[in-house]
């Protein structure tokens, strides 16, 4: 793609339109660079630390009336923002490409996820948020009802792979539940990101409950956890950490979603040529630069030769491209760091022994981050992509003899995002699915299953995280619970040790009735 399509893709109006609604009252930008092309693409206006406390302040101010418009209200703004993000997909799709160097193809799992969970919560967040009756401690005499109420703001910090559907992932449950959002955006996915607020703000949801704010996670990340009531973060392990920590010390609390090196076990009874074609979107899809894409392949050794034949071949088949259509398999990393690990990790491995089945080079022919995907065999421990998330197009193979070899190679690792089973028998898989030590798991398809299912929590498992987005748990994250609960006026509950003494034998004999019925 050219410097000159660039351009015309991103024009200088439409840019300035897109950036007028960040929080930014200095005059610092930053450059951010086109993967495509390795030039530049445009200047961001770069927030302050002032900034960020002006607009959650402003932010607080304006969600009262949000809170107070109600569910209803709620819903409709939210399914209007449901219609403009499918009515402005063609701009989403290349502000995507442009600044992430992916494929269109998933630069529209983006759009479709975004709009997925939009209407998930915009139809489901009453009926999850509504008051409900819970069995009072003692039947009859007592009523106890719960309730919840928003919490006022929610920060929310997103990283540059997957800015659309990571940041509505977080921000759609909290604006549906009636609370406020300061969100904390990536440079390089900056634009794609404001082009998708905007749909809802045009759809009604007000411009001062969703403040916008750029700059350093070490400034601009902090002074938004510093400024909220929860605070939802995806990025790295150890950046994840931090937050959390910091967090904890202001007694609020975090969703974090972070690192992987995420196992897929290819079982004996698995169609081998099927498997390596599912297996391959599985590690490639956005160039591996996705948490929950796969970096490590154990295949059952009564069908590894066949499959890694066949995976390696199709992997090398691949067509990579910075056409901004549908004709690319798999696009460019999206940073000059983003290249250096990968082509750092790859060297390593080789450097130790390790085997390249197909890829293993950068392809400069192609821009200045592309990478060929890449297959590699005889891994050992001693090699960085072993253990360590390459967060790239690197996958290693591993052949093992049982099943049970399979799970122990796949949880023998400090993460715990994500992790697929292919193979014949369902139950079969299910019954192995049950055993991995990992946040979701998915049977024969790599991570689409879980991440487009709206309605089923998702986050990890040891390093790989805290909390869980999506589903009812997505948005019982930002509110408080209260329970309320009434005497009904039957009988007096004991005050004195008098009235104790005459009513502990009823309420000894209350407790073993409730057992015999299996009363709760």
């Amino acid at each position: 793609m050219s410097p000159h399509t660039i351009a015309a893709l991103v024009g200088t109006r439409r840019r300035d339109a897109l950036v007028a609604q960040l929080s930014n009252s200095t005059s610092d930008t930053a450059t951010v660079i086109a993967p495509f092309t390795g030039l530049p693409l445009h200047k961001l206006p770069v927030s302050s630390a002032d900034d960020v406390q002006d607009a959650a302040a402003s932010a607080r101010r304006a969600q009262h009336a949000w809170k107070a418009a109600g569910f209803a209200h709620r819903r409709r703004v939210l399914l209007r923002a449901h219609d403009l993000l499918l009515e402005r997909r063609e701009e989403l799709l290349d502000l995507l490409q442009t600044e992430s160097g992916k494929t269109r193809g998933q630069a529209f799992e983006e759009v479709f996820q975004a709009a997925s969970v939009t209407r998930y919560y915009a139809l489901s967040a009453q009926r999850v948020l509504a008051t409900k009756r819970r069995r009072a401690g003692i039947p009859l005499l007592m009523t106890t009802r719960v309730s919840y109420s928003p919490k006022q703001l929610i920060g929310v910090v997103t990283p540059w792979n997957y800015p659309i559907a990571l940041g509505t992932m977080d921000v759609v449950p909290a604006l549906a539940a009636g609370s406020a959002v300061i969100q904390k955006i990536d440079n390089q996915g900056a634009l794609a990101m404001l082009a998708t607020r905007e749909a809802y703000i045009d759809a009604g949801v007000p411009a001062e409950v969703w403040p916008i704010v750029t700059g350093p996670g070490s400034v601009i990340g902090n002074a938004v956890v510093d400024s909220c009531d929860y605070i939802c973060f995806t990025g790295s392990t150890p950046t994840g950490t931090s937050v959390g920590e910091r967090a904890a010390g202001r007694l609020i609390g975090a969703s974090l979603e972070l690192g992987g090196k995420n196992p897929l076990i290819v079982l004996g009874d698995a169609d081998p040529a099927k498997a390596a074609v599912d297996a391959v979107y599985a590690c490639f899809a956005s160039m591996g630069q996705l948490c929950v894409s796969i970096e490590r392949i154990y295949v059952h050794e009564s069908i590894a030769e066949e499959f890694t034949r066949e995976f390696a071949a199709r992997v090398g088949a691949l067509t990579q491209t910075a056409a901004l259509d549908y004709t690319g398999d798999v696009g460019s990393l999206t940073s000059e760091a983003q290249l250096a690990r990968v082509q750092a990790h790859v060297d390593d491995a080789v450097e130790k022994g390790a085997t390249v089945l197909a890829g293993g080079v950068a392809r400069p022919d192609l821009g200045p981050y592309f990478f060929a995907p890449t297959v590699l065999t005889n891994v050992t421990n001693s090699m960085k992509c072993y253990a360590e998330e390459t967060f790239g197009p690197v996958v290693a193979i591993a052949t093992v003899a049982t099943d049970a070899e399979a799970i122990d190679r796949a949880n023998d690792t400090e993460f715990g995002l994500n992790a697929s089973i292919f193979g014949g028998s369902i139950a079969h898989a299910r019954r192995l699915a049950d055993r991995l030590d990992a946040g979701s798991v998915n049977i024969n398809e790599g991570y689409r299953g879980s991440f487009s299912s709206v309605d089923a929590p998702m986050g990890g498992m040891k390093h790989s995280g805290l909390g869980r987005r999506n589903g009812p748990e997505g948005i019982l994250r930002f509110v408080q619970s209260r329970t309320v609960s009434q005497s009904n006026g039957i009988l007096q509950l004991p005050r004195t040790g008098a009235e104790f003494a005459v009513m502990a034998g009823l309420m000894v004999t209350l407790l073993s009735v409730l057992k015999v019925l299996r009363r709760r």
